[in-house]
């Protein structure tokens, strides 16, 4: 299994960014897949998940302002960011719906994860 993120970055409040997540190793469409996203010191947050029939569903602060897609022949997941805050600041990590909400925790095997800095 392979996660690699991108698309971080720093940005302004009230900015845009477009995260990305390529996927490996597994059957990436028949999954539910969902971002969380990390600050130091602070438990895992998931943030959005989208699944295998492209429903999705957000965390309230999220709503709005993150779009969650999917491009199941590229085995890659994505997530919109608008309208920014610094309370958005964090290392954001993609994998797999149920190993987020399920384990609450970063796992070894997934990626490194891609930083998102809101800042003036």
């Amino acid at each position: 299994v392979q996660l690699v993120e991108s698309g971080g970055g720093l940005v302004q409040p009230g900015g845009s960014l477009r995260l990305s997540c390529v996927t490996s190793g597994f059957a990436f469409s028949t999954y539910g897949m969902a971002w969380a996203r990390q600050v130091p010191g602070k438990r895992l947050e998931w943030v959005a998940t989208i699944n295998p029939d492209d429903s999705t569903v957000y965390q309230e602060s999220v709503k709005g302002r993150f779009t969650i897609s999917r491009d199941n022949a590229r085995s890659t997941m994505f997530l919109q960011m608008n309208s920014l805050k610094p309370e958005d600041t964090a290392v954001y990590y993609c994998a797999p719906d149920f190993e987020i909400r399920i384990t609450g925790k970063r796992q070894p095997w997934w990626g490194q994860g891609t930083q998102v800095i809101v800042s003036s």
